[in-house]
């Protein structure tokens, strides 16, 4: 209990609860569209191929357009930009939904699926750079970031488990358009919460056209992310793979879920005490520590074994994740906080996507095991590039 007493005074602020409740909502989709998205692709065309291209057109539309959000946002502030996706996001998801049982062309559901990823509000990225304008100290920073990751965390919990019920009571589209009901209703009431009326538009210093990209350390770290990430997934779409070699696809929220519930425990230690090793050590220690724990997923085991390893190979994921907001805080300069943010993001979610894509491809000539073993590998290799090139105070 001791150790949770950082997060007590980290709530102990009336607008930060508020922040939190507000933009769990609206960032529920984070664990239900993509998940629900591969699914209903599959299940339409019963394409491992197709189901990773549009999953992964999803993730790339959010990548490839979240740092001109981002940009946008630190120059005239949060509130039109969060309009605006609120009611882009949702309309884009509606309509993917419909192309799957209107018998449209092939090139339009992977089009709406970008165009639904493209407009996903960023609140996630306003969450951070508020808590970095908002607290000093490295200390209370860390359990903001750690306390915003486990959040996230229990979103991918609820998320997958969410999408095994829909699947399991009426089909994958209703989980898509549960999600865009998500968007739209939880971006609102994030807009109207109190802390956002606390977000400080810093002066820009600069008038550089590449943002925090001018940096090159910045550029490094981006890469190291954009490489785990792949491994991420490598993951998403195995445990499917799996779920549904076993003839029960609703089980794939489940195995996910298991996963998350050790990333959140994992990332509630990780936040609530300091450590000895400098910040950019523990980052690749942590990606080798992901890469060793998700390569035994490839093996032959008993399936109650299998679950129970889900989660132990998920205890890592989200202190990476809070090591990552950690080095961009420490990147970025003020009046380029929430595109930093986002082209983290980006650099996180064109992963998720490579490997989406990587997996599916994998899967039309091999099985699930290949897939786990690529992403302990691919872990293994961010782990040595983040040794190499991640850089910090010492």
């Amino acid at each position: 209990m001791l150790l949770l007493a950082s997060y007590a005074k980290l709530l102990h602020h009336p607008s930060v609860r508020g922040l939190f409740l507000a933009s769990a909502l609206g960032r529920l989709p984070i664990g239900i569209a993509g998940l629900a998205i591969l699914l209903l692709a599959q299940q339409a065309s019963g394409s491992y191929a197709l189901g990773g291209l549009v999953s992964g057109c999803y993730v790339a539309g959010l990548a490839a357009v979240a740092p001109l959000l981002g940009r946008s946002i630190d120059r005239f502030g949060p509130r039109p930009t969060l309009l605006a996706c609120a009611f882009v996001y949702p309309a884009a998801l509606g309509a993917l939904a419909a192309a799957f049982t209107s018998q449209a062309p092939a090139w339009v559901a992977p089009a709406l699926a970008a165009a639904a990823g493209a407009s996903f509000p960023p609140i996630t990225a306003c969450m951070r750079a508020l808590f970095k304008q908002r607290f000093a100290e490295d200390a209370q920073l860390a359990a903001a970031y750690s306390l915003e990751s486990v959040l996230i965390e229990i979103l991918f919990i609820a998320g997958p488990m969410l999408v095994a019920l829909f699947v399991g009571l009426a089909s994958p589209a209703t989980a898509v358009l549960f999600a865009a009901a998500c968007g739209f209703a939880g971006t609102l009431l994030f807009v109207r919460s109190r802390g956002l009326a606390e977000w400080r538009h810093a002066p820009r210093a600069s008038a550089s056209l590449f943002g925090p990209l001018g940096d090159p350390a910045f550029v490094r770290l981006i890469a190291v992310v954009l490489l785990y990430a792949s491994a991420f997934g490598l993951v998403e779409i195995g445990v499917t793979a799996y779920a549904l070699e076993r003839g029960a696809p609703a089980l794939a929220g489940v195995l996910l879920g298991v996963m998350s519930i050790g990333s959140a425990a994992g990332g509630l230690v990780y936040g609530a005490r300091t450590w000895g090793l400098p910040l950019a050590r523990q980052f690749p220690v942590t990606l080798a520590l992901m890469g060793l724990g998700i390569a035994p997923l490839a093996l032959a085991l008993p399936a109650w074994l299998w679950a129970l390893w889900c989660a132990i190979a998920g205890i890592v994921m989200a202190p990476a994740l809070i090591m990552q907001s950690m080095l961009v805080a420490r990147a970025s300069r003020p009046e380029h906080s929430t595109e930093a943010f986002t082209w983290s993001a980006t650099g996180l979610l064109a992963g998720v996507g490579c490997g989406l894509a990587l997996g599916g491809q994998l899967l039309e000539s091999a099985r699930s095991p290949a897939v786990f073993a690529a992403a302990g590998a691919v872990s293994l290799l961010a782990a040595a590039l983040a040794l190499r090139f991640v850089r910090g105070p010492r």
